[in-house]
């Protein structure tokens, strides 16, 4: 392995503490230095991963390495991994060791636009990198109501917290159509369609009007597209959606073990059928999607290392990418204050999956076509691997 690609798997040990772990910083260091403006906000549109409430402060939505992995800002004055300001330059220390320079994420122009109907674009859109844009078109949740959220989850905090500042509201097929075709004219590739639980007849309605008006401003029918919705007890629907014009789809079954599940995730055993159809729709799914179209996630941390491979495993054999993001307890969750495992039982796990996704078959493009983002750990494994970082193009010494 070159001594680049040694480095740049030192920076994702590093990126993967950092977003477990969370980053130490008084937000005062970011006064002045163009958040809002020349730098990418923060803008809570469907949960909130910081571990602070920060209501009227700017935060920066991520920073890079100095090999060019995004590590998304997660605010936690507890983290031993510290930002700095020294000057002009943000440094990264761990605890009162420098680690490296970090560069803030430039703000898109269309951050700045308007919709036809005066709703913000950042709102309605927000950019996760390399092109990949993220729709959260409702935090409403009904789930909330019943009393059979899932204990993870903060979407209905996000909601109440922020809704107002961050413009946490229900989002028009036009307003997404518009913006798509701005963001789309400035290069993004991908979008991805997601929000809270809603009754499966207007889920259903409602995606496909985004999904044609998406295609009438952007002039695109394959708009490269994902929508994430909850398991359909009706698995004809699915086709439904593909004909709609979304190339993938995602129903994240969240837990693989059984017993945490109907626990963890009540809603989704009462309103989605329970765990054996989710895993049935997941099935289906790739059957009428194809091979590396489909995609689930773990909430990684929750059950076992061991079990949670086995679900990644089962679902990669029957062609479904299923990730385990790093499970962080979320303010207003049942599980605040919670302890997620240490970052190297994630790092483990991010290798080890992308073992079994090669075993699969899974490409590069498949994870970036099903992910909400191209920033995940298992996307820099590839990324690194395959060189498609922009730093190997600047150093082509290197083999």
């Amino acid at each position: 392995m070159s001594d680049l690609k040694n480095r740049l798997h030192e920076e994702l040990a590093i990126k993967n503490a950092c977003q477990v772990e969370g980053i130490n910083a008084d937000p005062a260091i970011f006064e002045g230095a163009g958040l809002g403006d020349k730098y990418q906000e923060q803008i809570q549109t469907l949960f909130d991963y910081n571990l602070h409430n920060h209501t009227g402060v700017v935060l920066p939505v991520c920073f890079y390495t100095p090999g060019g992995l995004r590590v998304a800002y997660r605010w936690n004055d507890r983290s031993p991994y510290k930002l700095r300001r020294e000057g002009n330059q943000f440094i990264l220390y761990h605890e009162r060791k420098e680690l490296f320079p970090v560069r803030l994420k430039k703000r898109p122009h269309y951050y700045g636009l308007k919709t036809s109907d005066g709703a913000n674009m950042n709102q309605v859109a927000t950019h996760n990198g390399e092109g990949a844009i993220f729709v959260s078109y409702s935090n409403e949740c009904f789930l909330k109501e019943t009393g059979h959220d899932c204990k993870y989850c903060n979407i209905n905090y996000t909601h109440d917290t922020y809704g107002e500042e961050h413009g946490v509201s229900w989002k028009y097929p036009r307003q997404i159509g518009e913006t798509a075709a701005v963001a789309y004219k400035e290069g993004a590739k991908h979008i991805t369609i997601s929000g809270g639980f809603i009754p499966e007849r207007r889920e259903i309605d409602y995606y496909f009007d985004v999904a044609e008006a998406i295609q009438e401003h952007t002039g695109l029918q394959d708009f490269n597209g994902t929508a994430v919705i909850g398991a359909p007890l009706d698995l004809s629907i699915l086709e439904r959606y593909k004909d709609a014009g979304y190339r993938t789809i995602a129903m994240n079954l969240e837990i693989w073990d059984k017993n945490i599940f109907n626990s963890v995730c009540p809603g989704k055993v009462i309103h989605c059928g329970g765990w054996d159809h989710w895993v049935k729709a997941l099935e289906r799914a790739a059957v009428v999607f194809g091979h590396g179209r489909v995609r689930s996630n773990f909430v990684g941390g929750m059950e076992t290392k061991k079990s949670t491979l086995e679900g990644v495993k089962y679902l990669a054999s029957q062609g479904v990418i299923a990730y385990a993001g790093a499970w962080i307890p979320n303010l207003g969750s049942e599980y605040e204050g919670h302890r997620s495992p240490l970052p190297e039982w994630h790092l483990d796990v991010a290798y080890k999956i992308v073992d079994i996704f090669r075993s699969a078959g899974f490409t590069y493009e498949q994870l970036y076509d099903s992910s909400a983002s191209a920033d995940g750990i298992w996307n820099d494994i590839y990324k690194i691997e395959e060189e498609r970082l922009p730093i190997f193009k600047s150093e082509p010494s290197v083999v």
